[in-house]
């Protein structure tokens, strides 16, 4: 049977992996140990028995209870320290999982009243990536994510601070949360600051909304890609503008059955996007809450979609023709994807001083393998 290369050997790029949402289980319960927080019982129950929590957030209620859960999470990171940790241990679990670039996204404002304001807590991050690309190996950089709940002066000013710091390996600006509140024009000017200041434009759009969201994200922010994208299967028309474009869609399949987008794995449409030519690059989204780390969502292509390894393959060369990694990179990881494709079935593709083999011991605890947002 030809499907049997080992989907974690596959090197791959990592475009949709949000920051609070990247961390280990055990480091969250550490945390929350270290600082006297209180987590949710849904939350502590899901971290400590190894199944992610019940979400449903396709009504205001589930978008509601799955915002505290985040929230929560993110209120145990309270110093440098935390920061860089959560940073390297992203590093190590994507390198696990085969990747050999990871754009890591964050909203530094979340961060910034513990860390002594917006500058502070966003060069404390990108010095945490600085670091734990060089002592990994793996090519990191930041998508600064403003946030549709709050105004669009203040994701003016996240765009302004982005591009300030574009030369400290800021290559993007998103636009996250509930897709359903703020339209996109409302955040027009700021998608302008940054497009301007050469980063490139990816919002989220088409999750919790539909075909609609992902058409304004190209019409009034100039998408380069898409967080999420898969309401886009729902309109041909559509699919076949972003294949024209080569809009690249960061997919996230366990993330969107958790959320309630799709029952069912098998119903997140991979194959209609992919046979319509829609770019795909799958992502994790976030695992602490979903369950499921980047090799996993591979995974669910091969067994939930009848993807073959030739398919596999190419969806990892979509994710890194996606990306924001040199040109330098991008060849060596594209080399290293025909190499896994060619390889003897039982042997690792890539060799041992490629990217997407250089994978630490794993980590104990829940959270290692198929981890959690």
């Amino acid at each position: 049977m030809e499907r049997v290369r080992d989907v974690s050997e596959l090197p791959k790029a990592h475009l949709h992996l949000h920051f609070t949402g990247s961390m280990r289980p055990t480091t969250v319960l550490e945390l929350a140990d270290k600082y006297g927080v209180r987590l949710p019982e849904a939350l502590t129950d899901a971290l400590t028995g190894g199944e992610p929590p019940r979400l449903r957030a396709t009504d205001e209620r589930g978008w509601f209870r799955f915002q505290r859960l985040y929230d929560a999470a993110r209120s145990c990171i309270r110093s440098a320290e935390d920061i860089q940790r959560l940073v390297r241990e992203a590093a190590e679990e994507d390198l696990r999982d085969g990747s050999g670039w990871l754009e890591i996204q964050v909203d530094p404002t979340s961060y910034a009243p513990r860390l002594g304001g917006l500058i502070p807590a966003l060069e404390i991050i990108l010095d945490a990536v600085d670091s734990a690309s060089r002592d990994t190996g793996l090519g990191m950089r930041v998508l600064v994510a403003a946030n549709r709940m709050k105004h669009p002066l203040d994701a003016r000013t996240l765009a302004r601070l982005a591009v300030r710091y574009a030369d400290r390996g800021i290559i993007g600006f998103g636009l996250s949360n509930d897709e359903r509140r703020g339209m996109a024009r409302d955040f027009d000017r700021a998608f302008a600051i940054a497009r301007d200041g050469g980063l490139l434009s990816a919002p989220h759009g088409g999750e919790l909304a539909g075909p609609a969201s992902v058409r304004d994200c190209l019409d009034d922010l100039e998408a380069h890609r898409i967080g999420h994208g898969v309401r886009a299967a729902d309109d041909p028309r559509l699919m076949k503008r972003l294949a024209d474009r080569g809009v690249t869609c960061e997919v996230c399949p366990a993330s969107n059955v958790a959320l309630g987008v799709y029952d069912k794995l098998e119903d997140v449409p991979l194959r209609t996007l992919f046979e319509a030519g829609v770019p795909m690059a799958l992502g994790a989204d976030d695992p602490l809450l979903f369950g499921s780390r980047l090799a996993a969502q591979y995974e669910i292509a091969r067994r939930h979609h009848d993807f073959t390894d030739a398919e596999l393959a190419e969806l990892a060369r979509q994710s890194i023709r996606g990306s924001a990694a040199p040109e330098g990179v991008k060849e060596k990881l594209l080399s290293d994807v025909d190499a896994w494709l060619t390889a003897p079935v039982g042997r690792s593709g890539p060799g041992a001083d490629t990217p997407g083999s250089r994978r630490p011991a794993p980590s104990s605890g829940p959270g290692t393998g198929a981890a959690v947002w």
